[in-house]
């Protein structure tokens, strides 16, 4: 990844997904999560604060070493157990129906190929196990998505691959996943081009 992607950028990502207006929406994307968890992209460990008390184990998949030693306090505080168990979402190293919940927070933009990596959620989770997602994407009006398409590939050169302008809806139903239920606004506090959020639970069939 070269110095600024693993010195710099896990630093970035703490202090913009750190800032408090997330938090409401972390609650609300991890109010549902049970049983066994597995969070693609756990980064600094941001959401450990909200996982239910229906959690009974958490694997953490986060490619940045500096990412998984920002998240040591909160992982030291957790009432849940929580292990740094896989590198990268696009080949997990988990057997098939291994977990109940999937949780994914501001994580889809950055995967290269968020293709396979959605797909290697499909299959460690269980017939019937769920996806808990907030991300930002693609923006509901023309306008912003024009500048979204203008901007992308100074974001993804900024801020570590990272993509202003996918799909989010289509990018789960390709995968196969059923939308169970889905919300899509702009968050507060950001220009509209980096706020269109995409909330919700997808259930994998």
């Amino acid at each position: 990844m070269g110095f600024y992607g693993e010195r710099v950028v896990p630093r970035i990502v703490n202090a913009a997904c750190g800032m408090r207006f997330n938090d409401p929406l972390r609650e609300r994307v991890c109010a549902g999560l049970k049983g066994r968890v597995v969070e693609v992209g756990f980064g600094s460990g941001l959401n450990v604060p909200f996982y239910p008390g229906a959690v009974e184990s958490v694997s953490a998949v986060e490619p940045a070493d500096l990412g998984w030693r920002l998240a040591s306090g909160r992982v030291a505080e957790s009432r849940v157990p929580i292990e740094r168990a896989g590198l990268d979402g696009q080949s997990l190293p988990f057997a098939d129906n291994t977990f109940d919940s999937a949780v994914s927070t501001w994580t889809l933009c950055t995967i290269p190929d968020v293709a396979t990596a959605l797909a290697e959620v499909r299959r460690v989770l269980t017939p019937g196990g769920t996806l808990h997602f907030v991300e930002h994407g693609l923006a509901p009006d023309d306008k912003v998505q024009t500048w979204q398409n203008r901007l992308n590939p100074l974001q993804k050169t900024l801020f570590g691959g990272c993509h202003l302008n996918r799909d989010i809806r289509t990018l789960l139903t390709t995968a196969g996943f059923e939308i169970q239920e889905i919300d899509i606004f702009y968050g507060e506090d950001a220009p509209r081009f980096l706020a269109a959020q995409s909330l919700g639970v997808a259930v994998s069939p």
